[in-house]
């Protein structure tokens, strides 16, 4: 549980400005006066618990750091944190989901990206990818971005890069989540990457009578593989099977009440061609009669 020594004005004033928004826009909307907000961010009155709550909801403010507003006000936190293993019918849920994207890999991280679940198909995405890479527990960026994980199999390492650490900064000026800034700052530590590995588009070598879509395609060679026509940026990746290309999606449960599925996302990989879809399906392992693979590696009791 988040803790601090900061006052309950101060956490709403730095909120706030996080939120890059003004005394009028928050007070109007958590029905306010402007004085009473400016007098509770100075110290000169203390909210009560629904001022709170209706202050928190306005700004986004991740349940963990909720808890840290309620105990600065001189209150009980009011959300609890369990462990992902005693979420109940919420971690039931989570597998259901997991298991019924297959083939298609999908995984459970936490807000600092530490895998709490995966499906079967995973094993597909992360090959030969060290578990114990790091300090425990196994970090999905840490494994996908470092030079002995899975980079050397990411056919756009320099694009994708580029695209992970855009998406942690967001996460990190979103969430303010303890130990993000530590994972964001050995991430960009890494080696940067040459070009990636597909060659750059070169006009020669089509006839006069090329289609639009050859030159797309050559095109779409550039830059790690992404076609002219793409909507996304998929991530291509080599495996033991063939190369895939994969979009994904992000998920999330609505309103949590509880600290840990709060910061619950289900990472989804969806095919971007027919080739990746026809490898997933072939690749996916059997059913094992234990359920499915848990973080440490053996089935899940």
């Amino acid at each position: 549980m988040t803790t601090t020594t900061e006052p309950v004005g101060a956490l709403i004033r730095r909120w706030r400005g996080r939120r890059r928004r003004s005394q009028l826009d928050v007070s109007l909307a958590a029905e306010m006066s402007t004085r009473h907000l400016s007098c509770i961010e100075t110290g000169r009155a203390n909210p009560s618990r629904d001022m709170i709550r209706r202050l928190c909801d306005e700004l986004d403010v991740p349940l963990r750091e909720r808890n840290a507003f309620y105990l600065a006000a001189g209150f009980a936190p009011v959300h609890p944190e369990r462990a992902f293993a005693d979420l109940g019918a919420a971690r039931a849920a989570v597998e259901a989901v997991l298991t019924g994207h297959e083939p298609n890999p999908a995984l459970a991280v936490n807000v600092r990206w530490d895998l709490l679940a995966a499906n079967r198909a995973m094993g597909v995405f992360l090959g030969d990818a060290d578990v114990s890479l790091g300090s425990a527990p196994f970090n999905v960026l840490r494994a996908t971005l470092h030079p002995d994980g899975m980079a050397n199999r990411i056919r756009n390492l320099a694009q994708w890069r580029a695209h992970v650490l855009r998406r942690v900064r967001r996460q990190l000026d979103r969430t303010s989540a303890d130990g993000l800034a530590e994972l964001l700052a050995e991430l960009e530590s890494y080696p940067v990457p040459d070009a990636d590995t597909a060659k750059p588009f070169e006009p020669g070598g089509l006839s006069e009578a090329a289609s639009p879509a050859d030159v797309r395609e050559r095109a779409g060679r550039a830059g790690g593989g992404v076609r002219a026509d793409d909507l996304v940026v998929p991530l291509r990746l080599s495996t033991e099977h063939g190369e895939l290309a994969l979009l994904y999606t992000t998920t999330v449960f609505g309103s949590p009440r509880d600290v840990t599925l709060d910061e619950i996302a289900v990472e989804t990989f969806f095919p971007a061609d027919p080739g990746t879809a026809a490898i997933l399906r072939a690749a996916l392992p059997p059913p094992t009669p234990d359920g499915p693979p848990t973080p440490d590696g053996p089935p899940a009791p």
